[in-house]
């Protein structure tokens, strides 16, 4: 056996030459480059790295570079895209790779490394949910062999040492990885007389043969060699392995050979609030001690993932607002109403028990009553922290846990404190607290001030709810199940941290979405939109802590709104409304592009269009009445907005005590009327820049587009397309790659985005590329020409759902519109029957199964679809099931499932009819107790027929099967 890296301290002396070859096409203008840990391949400085050379080779294009080592040679390497000037366009993703040379080469050899470029998908079956949860057990495979050694040694001189390594991260116990080939020396497709790989830690298997010329060109394929002699070879076609002919073919060549393509693993989940879920031990809302028995459904019900919506702190307001989950306190604080406050402690006297038992009758309603829980459960807790708080805050587990999570949980329980003292969570209010400081933060929390026990009990707080949640999360990965989080696109204005890193945040700005399925009149949020510039100053330490804390927890979790790292749809701060906004970042119109195209009157298309006969037919006989308060006439028969009136939210006030003055009837249609007047706009003028301007959105609407010459709505209808679909992708492109990467590297969480709404032609190959898992709702197709999404035409990387809890849910939807199910009835049922007028059992079963047979990684269903699947679940009105209306930005999340788990436990039919869905369609199950055995093949693997497609050859693609995790 010829040990590679162990002389490494030997002294060098002979020249090996190492040749690097890959795969992969470019366009006009790129090339590529190997860069690495050696000052050969540039000690990690691309720009000094080996720039490789392409060359054709049958219908590949092949990119060669070589450099002169000595033996023993050790190096780190990963290959870049890079323009004309060195600048990375794109790089591998994964872990970087690694080549150990064996000592003793004669001199002159040719070492050749052939690799595969690495995606973001070929990392997906080493994130945590995969590797700790559903792959379990192939990461205690033992070593059986380190890399860095060869069996064979090379003897003569027309001959190859071929080393080869494939990657198989799921493996079954009792199972080997064998190379067959065409050459004698791999078996000649029998797998008997074939290679037996070696498992050389983290998923690799690798073994080595010494080859004759003649036995190139070679053809081959690995296979898995199991229990009672089950064969099963790779899908695809053959791998091939040519040799060059040139005056110094390679003594060694080193083949990368990626992933083995079995079968794609596909597997399905549950999605629900916790907020959402009802038990028996629950006090009024659901808690994370109720994810236990969660799981437990799940495994019954053949389901690998449970999908929750965020769990941080939302206690702004102190009211049912903070119901919203996607507004944040605080980014790393858990959210107290899903503590259990029965398990804070095993002494519970009796009087506080019969306490909790009084609240949880209390609170037993049909949907979550917030404020009344969050103040039940408080109480009981302050009153559980009086007696045991000494013990507690003395314990180690405590001291350890508060020393792991000070940086964030000391702000934040003196956060707490001061929003509770001045009774409001605008910091701006706090007099000489409005400015964060690490010295009044050592004041506030000293052991010294009078309020320290208020600060210990936010702290007591949030060490039970990560126990709590801890405990959840472990009995999930040991059951095969996949906890689930949600990453908020963006904190409240009034949180923890904007007044911790006030300088991360434009806090005069307000992040939204532009018209889209959910809201023909856009979205406002009013969260601030981001500072990306201050955060790249420390490499997004903000947005690494926030993962890493969020893998405390969860081995998988979604991006909301995965286009707001793209562009972000931002709207000043005085908006209410989310129409009137700009992308950021954004390259604007310019008032000499402008000018260039004939267009010249700036101020006629950035101020509100208000003429006489729009205010006597939005108004009728009150439009008198309504412009002599609100407006001004500056021109005959033209207005313009008062100063006092001249914003949304100028508007809303004034409208406001108008009302209580003189009893104003239908204020609602007079809001939205003279939101619809300070919206009537064609351009907006940058406040930062006034000599750029950005297009309202949907500009053809307005009363002001409209009354324009030809000419002008020609040249506005031209750059408003540019502007929203041509010249922004490729600045939104670049924007994505400098942030995406970050959060994927900050832990090994499977993620997945959220890309519903106006979808940029640049958002799906940046997924693609850093492998990230798309999201497909059946009723928002991504096509523009399809009414319904179909499931069967769905990419592996996405995750598939009939609904989610932005929409109406299954049963829901059926309800809501006779013409669009009858639609549905026939085009995608191809049913040319009436529709029944409710989603029958039957109606729900077949969507969920179109979802299971879907060839998605995930099928991922609302637990309310999942009940709709039997008709005893379905007694309640459809409507009260949906979760959230994005259409009423002070929507009451408060959906509470009218099942408790305990009796979906006892539920054994439901239960097999959701697990038969998924073993039916091909999907893992925890456990895989019900996994058909696969029907042993033949001990003579011949080439089978290609059974995946294989990417295409186009540019910047590159060429290699479309790898699954399997």
């Amino acid at each position: 056996m010829v040990n590679l890296g162990l002389f490494s301290g030997a002294k060098r002396a002979k020249s090996v030459n190492v040749r690097f070859k890959l795969p992969y096409y470019t366009h006009w203008g790129q090339s590529l480059v190997v860069c690495g840990s050696d000052s050969l391949v540039g000690s990690w400085n691309v720009k000094k790295g080996l720039l490789l050379s392409p060359v054709h080779q049958g219908d590949q294009l092949i990119w060669c570079g070589s450099i002169a080592v000595s033996d023993g040679f050790e190096c780190e390497y990963n290959y870049y895209v890079v323009d004309d000037n060195r600048n990375v366009l794109r790089w591998e993703k994964g872990n970087r790779r690694k080549v150990l040379l064996p000592q003793g080469l004669q001199g002159a050899e040719v070492i050749e490394l052939r690799d595969l470029w690495q995606t973001g998908g070929d990392a997906i079956p080493f994130k945590s949910a995969f590797k700790d949860v559903i792959f379990g057990r192939s990461s205690t495979l033992s070593i059986e062999r380190p890399l860095g050694n060869f069996v064979h040694s090379l003897d003569e001189d027309d001959s190859v040492l071929v080393h080869f390594k494939i990657c198989c991260p799921n493996i079954e116990e009792d199972t080997t990885i064998y190379v067959i080939g065409s050459s004698s020396k791999l078996g000649q497709w029998k797998v008997q007389n074939g290679i037996k790989l070696s498992h050389a830690g983290d998923s690799i298997w690798h073994g080595d043969c010494i080859l004759q010329f003649s036995d190139f060109p070679l053809k081959y394929k690995y296979c898995k060699y199991g229990k009672a002699g089950v064969i099963s070879s790779e899908f695809g076609q053959n791998r091939d392995l040519l040799l060059d002919a040139s005056n110094f073919p390679p003594r060694y060549i080193l083949l990368s050979d990626g992933m083995l393509r079995d079968l794609p693993w596909r597997g399905s989940g549950v999605a629900i609030p916790m907020f959402s879920v009802r038990s028996d031990d629950d006090l009024g809302v659901g808690e994370f001690l109720d994810l236990k028995l969660l799981v437990d459904w799940a495994v019954e019900s053949g389901l690998h993932l449970v999908q929750l919506l965020p769990v941080n702190d939302t206690s702004v307001h102190g009211m049912w607002w903070d119901s919203y989950p996607y507004s944040s306190l605080s980014v790393f604080a858990l959210h107290p109403l899903y503590l259990r406050v029965q398990a804070l402690s095993d002494n519970i006297p009796e009087d506080i028990k019969l306490e909790i038992q009084k609240a949880k009758v209390e609170l037993d309603g049909k949907d979550v009553d917030y404020e009344a829980t969050m103040a039940a459960k408080l109480t009981l807790a302050q009153k559980i922290f009086a007696r045991e708080k000494d013990s507690v805050l003395n314990s180690s587990s405590f001291q350890k846990y508060l020393s792991e999570n000070e940086e964030w949980l000391k702000p934040y329980a003196a956060f707490c404190f001061l929003r509770d003292f001045f009774e409001t969570s605008d910091h701006s209010q706090w007099g000489r607290f409005s400015q964060f400081s690490k010295d009044k933060l050592e004041k506030l929390i000293s052991k010294d001030s009078l309020h320290y026990e208020v600060i210990c009990f936010h702290y007591y707080i949030q060490y039970h709810l990560h126990q709590q949640l801890s405990e959840a999360a472990n009995y999930g990965r040991k059951k095969g199940v996949i906890l689930k989080g949600d990453l908020p696109i963006g904190v409240d204005k009034n949180s923890v941290d904007t007044w911790v890193y006030p300088t991360l945040f434009r806090m005069n700005t307000s992040t939204g979405a532009p018209p889209d399925y959910f809201d023909k009149n856009g979205q406002n949020w009013g969260f601030p939109t981001y500072n990306w510039e201050e955060m790249s100053k420390d490499n997004y330490a903000w947005w690494r802590a926030r993962l890493t804390q969020m893998s405390n927890y969860f081995t998988a979790y979604r991006i909301d709104h995965i286009l707001g790292f793209f562009r972000i749809w931002e709207l000043p701060e005085h908006a209410m409304t989310g129409l009137v906004g700009k992308f950021r970042p954004s390259i604007p119109l310019s008032q000499e592009e402008l000018e260039r195209e004939g267009i010249w009157d700036f101020d006629r298309l950035s101020r509100p269009y208000i003429k006489a006969e729009f205010l006597q037919d939005k108004f009728g006989a009150a439009w008198g009445f309504i412009a002599s308060h609100f407006l001004n006439e500056y021109q005959k028969n033209f207005y313009e907005f008062k100063e006092e009136c001249n914003t949304e939210k100028k508007i809303a006030s004034k409208l406001k005590s108008l009302i209580e003055e003189t009893q104003l009837q239908n204020p609602d249609q007079i809001r939205r009327s003279l939101f619809d007047l300070i919206q009537n706009i064609v351009l907006m003028r940058d406040l930062e820049n006034p000599r750029s301007f950005y297009p309202r959105f949907n500009l053809e609407d307005t009363s002001s587009f409209n009354d324009l010459d030809d000419h002008s709505k020609d040249v506005l209808k031209r750059l408003y397309y540019d502007y929203y679909f041509h010249r922004q992708e490729d600045l939104w492109r670049k924007n994505a790659l400098k942030t995406l990467p970050v959060l994927l590297d900050s832990s090994d969480m499977l993620a997945c985005g959220e890309d519903l709404g106006l979808i940029p032609s640049c958002v799906h190959p940046v997924m693609e590329e850093l492998g990230l898992i798309g999201l497909r709702i059946q009723r928002m197709p991504n096509e523009p020409d399809l009414e319904f999404g179909i499931p069967s035409q769905y990419s592996y990387m996405t995750v598939c759902a009939p609904s989610c809890h932005d929409c109406s849910t299954l049963r829901a939807w059926w309800d809501e519109d006779e013409e669009r199910r009858q639609r549905f009835m026939k085009n995608v049922i191809e049913s040319d029957i009436l529709p029944p007028s409710q989603c029958i059992p039957e109606i729900a079963h077949f969507i969920i199964k179109q979802h299971f047979e879907a060839p998605s990684m995930w099928a991922i269903f609302p637990l309310q679809d999942l009940l709709a699947l039997k008709e005893e679940y379905t007694t309640r009105p459809a409507k009260e099931e949906t979760i959230n209306d994005p259409t009423n930005p002070k929507h009451y999340w408060r959906f509470r499932s009218h099942v408790t788990l305990e009796s979906l436990m006892k539920d054994k039919e439901l239960q097999a009819t959701i697990k038969g869905l998924s073993l039916e369609s091909g999907r893992s199950v925890p456990h895989d107790e019900a996994k058909p055995a696969s029907k042993p093949t033949s001990v003579d693997v011949e080439a089978n027929e290609e059974k995946i497609s294989l990417a295409t050859k186009s540019n910047g693609k590159p060429q290699k099967e479309t790898l699954a995790v399997t």
